[in-house]
């Protein structure tokens, strides 16, 4: 079996089409559909099931598509390794991230280090802090940067960051002249608040409940966009890092009010990465780079809202 027949079939199934495929890899449908014949004769099982509107696997070819992509990643970071061996210090690295962590945080880190290692390419994914993590336990990603992320096993958190809750408002907004704000504070505010799914949404609650407070959520989204939005129209406050919004707050478009201490609400920044995969040269030392780029923005902040631990998950 070739190597050019798997990755025909791993294009073909990420486009689901014949003549998409085709376009993509510069070749002709016809040697497409030839290396596709050539993996069912290997397999002695049809993979796929074609008609006029495109092309549908069949379950041997659901089962090769599970495991074909992972392989050829895994021949491509083979490849990386070999590379590091010559001492070539070049090549790609993979990141996954969700939308929280890029703006003031992981796109500066990468800009900075690309400016020290020119040859260097970078691939970014923007996803959710679910599937940023899941993407380096298949290996589909060598790093993962993730602000919210619920617990996933498998994962090595190379370096967590606790971040504080503030809540944010516009500038004109009663709060924004406070030194700080109590929950009761909040409970009166139109807020702009994330979907249940979010970790910190789970606490906010809780908090309210343990203090017998209602609080009125005027607008749920899963979007932090859709938030910041909504703030910076007046139509309602949130609460987030201040890290998630530094550029909007440097601007005079946000103000950050801290929590009052017994109404603080904190979270995590998790710097990850597949416990048991070896990175290429490049991938390391951008891990090593974000850990410090991350530290340094850590001890710019007082010791009371952001520790940094290392750890890993069970």
């Amino acid at each position: 079996m070739q190597l050019r027949a798997l990755m025909y079939f791993d294009e073909l199934v990420r486009t689901s089409s014949m003549r998409q495929a085709a376009e993509n890899l510069n070749v002709a449908p016809t040697a497409i559909s030839r290396q596709i014949e050539n993996l069912e004769y290997h397999f002695g099982a049809p993979l796929v099931e074609r008609s006029a509107r495109g092309v549908k696997l069949t379950a041997a070819g659901e089962l090769l598509a599970a495991r074909a992509g992972r392989t050829l990643r895994e021949l491509d970071h083979v490849g990386q390794l070999i590379e590091d061996l010559k001492g070539l210090q070049r090549g790609r690295v993979s990141i996954h991230a969700n939308g929280a962590t890029v703006a003031n945080l992981l796109a500066p880190a990468l800009a900075e280090f690309s400016l020290k290692y020119s040859k260097l390419h970078f691939e970014v994914t923007i996803s959710s802090a679910r599937q940023a993590v899941e993407a380096v336990n298949s290996g589909e990603a060598d790093i993962a940067v993730t602000l919210f992320a619920p617990p996933v096993s498998g994962t090595k958190v190379r370096l967590r960051s606790e971040i504080a809750y503030d809540l944010i408002v516009a500038p004109g907004h009663p709060a924004a002249t406070k030194p700080e704000v109590q929950l009761k504070d909040i409970a009166d505010y139109p807020l702009a608040l994330p979907d249940q799914s979010f970790g910190f949404r789970q606490a906010f609650d809780a908090l309210f409940e343990k203090a017998e407070l209602s609080f009125d959520a005027v607008f749920v989204t899963s979007s932090l966009e859709m938030l910041k939005e909504l703030v910076l129209s007046g139509a309602a406050v949130t609460l987030l890092p201040a890290l998630t919004v530094r550029r909007e707050i440097d601007a005079g478009q946000l103000c950050a009010v801290p929590l009052a201490p017994k109404s603080a609400i904190r979270t995590h920044v998790d710097l990850c990465v597949a416990p048991d995969r070896q990175l290429s040269f490049a991938a390391t030392k951008l891990l090593d780079f974000i850990e410090r780029f991350m530290r340094e923005r850590a001890g710019g902040v007082p010791a009371a809202t952001i520790a940094t631990t290392e750890m890993a998950t069970d």
